[in-house]
């Protein structure tokens, strides 16, 4: 764990390993993004803006979701209305949720793709690999903040966080450790699990992106994979339930692997009326086909 990496010398400003994880996760996706496009025969610039619009409404989504799941904290009457909100809005230490920004961030961008009259169905499936990679560079940043730990093991690859961390400070308020400890109990290091999956997922989805394929299925299969994948590795964390013994995370996984295999067999129907079964993907070297602004 390392929270600050360094200071920016003569500033006296200190560089975040959570803000930075965050910085290098968007540019690589970013990157992705554009490199994809070029392949697609899109504009590039177009995914530019849409990350830009995606990182703000995304962040919000995210901290809200991440408030909301953890309002107690947030609500705590031992301070004041100024110290909550404060609490609430300071992100410096991390306290976001996937989840939440992927909710809010998806219609926004397809209205943006809607105003931009970009090929639907292929704008999702190359957006779908850049969010997994986005995702997985803010995994390590939770893992090097301390945050989104894992629950209770002693397996051999078990974490164990130092005094003042997220795990360590949870552990002395519910009386498994003493305050006086060195480290924290072992933890799960579930940010670990979480970022090797994200990169796992963007590996699947680039290798389908480059086959033949049905348009706007990388993106249900995004859908699918994600949500069970997360609703696993949600047993092994700590986060509070919020519908009988499942958190939030596992009630949008179950909701979104619902939603990819609607999307899979509705992009299937809308792909056999305009005769794409078989279809190859576009690359740099083919010709560029009649784009559909709506697909």
């Amino acid at each position: 764990m390392q929270q600050d990496l360094f200071t920016i010398p003569g500033l006296n400003i200190p560089v975040h390993s959570y803000g930075l994880m965050m910085v290098i996760g968007f540019l690589a996706a970013v990157q992705l993004a554009k490199f994809l496009a070029r392949r697609s025969r899109l504009d590039p610039e177009i995914f530019v803006n849409a990350a830009l619009i995606a990182l703000v409404s995304g962040v919000i989504g995210a901290r809200l979701s991440h408030v909301l799941e953890n309002l107690p904290q947030y609500t705590n009457p031992a301070r004041t209305f100024g110290a909550n909100l404060w609490d609430a809005v300071n992100m410096s230490t991390g306290g976001l949720t996937f989840y939440g920004g992927f909710l809010v961030a998806f219609p926004i961008l397809v209205w943006y793709a809607i105003w931009k009259k970009v090929p639907l169905r292929l704008g999702m499936d190359i957006v779908a690999p850049c969010v997994m990679v986005g995702l997985a560079f803010g995994r390590f940043g939770c893992f090097m903040n301390g945050c989104c730990y894992g629950a209770q093991c002693d397996l051999p690859w078990a974490v164990h966080f130092p005094p003042g961390s997220p795990p360590f400070v949870d552990q002395v308020h519910d009386g498994i450790i003493s305050s006086l400890a060195t480290y924290s109990a072992g933890v799960h290091p579930a940010q670990l699990y979480s970022a090797f999956n994200a990169f796992l997922i963007a590996a699947v989805l680039l290798a389908y992106f480059t086959i033949p394929h049905i348009p706007g299925r990388a993106f249900a299969w995004m859908l699918i994979l994600k949500g069970v994948s997360r609703f696993l590795l949600e047993m092994i964390r700590t986060e509070p339930a919020v519908l009988g013994p499942m958190s939030f995370s596992m009630v949008v996984s179950l909701v979104l692997i619902v939603l990819g295999i609607v999307m899979w067999f509705i992009f299937g129907r809308i792909a056999a009326a305009r005769g794409e079964i078989g279809a190859r993907p576009v690359s740099v070297s083919s010709p560029a086909p009649a784009a559909r602004a709506f697909g």
